[in-house]
């Protein structure tokens, strides 16, 4: 954030270490704030306030619920070095020149924070703000804000156990009982990392008289606190769904999967904001509310399986699947270029009428329509023969 007026050229603020993109608890963090001037200025002070805090605010009917934290503060008189102060001092600045004020700091250590987030009806952010104090002059601020991630291992014996549950529901028909419907699923784990596969276990029943639908998806639950009240919000991130159940029928998932789609780690620390995610296995009825099952998860920073480590070794299996296939490319020996086909001047245009494909059970719109290939194309002209300073048991190997 850069501040100028007439007088003032650019006063920012800027951190040392430009391309960290988070800091966590007990790390320094330092900078300078740098000012330029247009004109002669005289600056009484130039201090900095770093701050983290908490802020929650919401509408309860008419109501304003609003409650905050503060989580960090530091403050600090900056100095110039090697600059002359008056007897007051107030130093002058003068155009041309770069003046830098540096600043350092430590972050309280692991625990005692809270990691940077921002949502529907809260946030938690960090930042650090200059402010420039001049004589018989308003005070200039600039802020640089900056984001602090808390580690959370899921490499915990609670959150490498397995966790499932057991689910059923009567299915009623104008309250005439028409069977039922349940479900058993289980994860080998409740911990996880961003870009992970959720392998999933579960067996469905349905004896009831409807065609059912199993699905899964990773849901958020964000939990908002003010004023001794709650506010809950609830996010659907990704889902996979299975076959269709008709009556009498059951069906199982052995090891479905779900990623974990690129989201914020689960935040547990703060007493005002709460994020934490679910694995919903449910199941469709019609004309009946879902029959639902959650499991618990822990989204973390570093478990098994880190997105860093599943990247780079999905990368180096792509590189060797690549190299292998390109000598396996060049171990062949092509014949020479074949004829154009610019002489081929038979019509090949469709002449056959449109083929229904498919029936939209959900509208009333018309059928969905595909072009029928029914026609064939001309037999191309014959490729020349291979170069004569080829290999002769080189063979042709048909394309599959």
């Amino acid at each position: 954030m850069v501040a100028m007026t007439k007088k003032v050229k650019t006063f920012q603020v800027v951190l040392s270490d430009q391309c960290k993109s988070f800091y966590c608890g007990g790390d320094r963090v330092c900078g300078r704030v740098e000012v330029e001037v247009n004109e002669m200025v005289r600056v009484s002070a130039v201090k900095i306030l770093a701050l983290g805090c908490a802020k929650v605010e919401y509408a309860k009917g008419k109501q304003r619920c609003r409650q905050e934290a503060e989580y960090l503060r530091h403050e600090e008189v900056l100095s110039l070095s090697e600059q002359p102060t008056d007897t007051d001092g107030s130093v002058v600045l003068r155009p041309g020149n770069k003046y830098e004020y540096t600043f350092g700091f430590d972050l309280p250590q692991q625990g005692q924070l809270v990691s940077s987030y921002k949502g529907k009806f809260g946030y938690v952010q960090y930042y650090v703000k200059a402010m420039l104090e001049r004589l018989q002059q308003p005070t200039m601020e600039s802020k640089k804000y900056f984001e602090v991630e808390e580690p959370l291992d899921v490499n915990t014996p609670d959150l490498l156990t397995p966790t499932g549950g057991t689910k059923e529901k009567k299915v009623t028909c104008m309250f005439i009982p028409d069977g039922q419907v349940s479900l058993n699923a289980k994860i080998d784990r409740r911990g996880f990392c961003e870009g992970e596969d959720i392998c999933i276990n579960a067996k469905f029943e349905n004896t009831c008289s409807r065609i059912v639908i199993p699905k899964a998806a990773i849901i958020a639950k964000q939990s908002y606190q003010a004023n001794g009240r709650t506010k809950v919000f609830r996010q659907k991130l990704s889902s996979v769904r299975g076959n269709h159940i008709i009556s009498g029928m059951c069906d199982a998932w052995q090891g479905k999967t779900i990623r974990v789609p690129k989201i914020k780690p689960s935040m547990l620390g703060c007493n005002m904001i709460r994020v934490e995610y679910a694995l919903m296995i449910y199941v469709h009825i019609p004309g009946s509310e879902k029959l639902i099952l959650e499991l618990p998860l822990v989204i973390g920073t570093s478990g098994i399986g880190s997105r860093s480590s599943s990247v780079s070794s999905g990368v180096s299996s792509r590189e060797g699947s690549v190299s292998t296939a390109s000598q396996s490319w060049v171990s062949l020996r092509m014949p020479s270029d074949p004829p154009s086909y610019c002489d081929i001047t038979k019509d090949v245009r469709l002449d056959q009428p449109l083929t229904p494909l498919l029936d939209d059970i959900e509208c009333d719109d018309s059928p969905i329509f595909m072009e029928a290939p029914s026609f064939q194309f001309p037999q191309p002209p014959a490729y020349t023969e291979t170069d004569g300073n080829s290999n002769a048991n080189t063979r042709m190997l048909p394309v599959c």
